[in-house]
């Protein structure tokens, strides 16, 4: 399981942009968002590198946890 630090999601809408982006990069992904920690936790196949490429692609600036 990799889990990022993303400060800037705040709602539904961030939320559904960063699981877009990383379903395009990894279909089988499972992802949880937790908007109270502003963390996302994603069970994949994709490297850290990777899936920090798609929250960017999303609009959002995350670390990893």
């Amino acid at each position: 399981m990799n889990k990022f630090n993303v400060p800037e999601m705040s709602c539904g809408h961030c939320t559904s942009a960063i699981e877009k982006e990383i379903k395009a990069a990894d279909p089988t992904a499972e992802i949880s968002c937790d908007l109270t920690d502003r963390t996302v936790s994603v069970q994949s196949s994709l490297a850290n590198d990777a899936l920090l490429i798609a929250i960017k692609e999303a609009g959002y600036e995350a670390q990893a946890v």
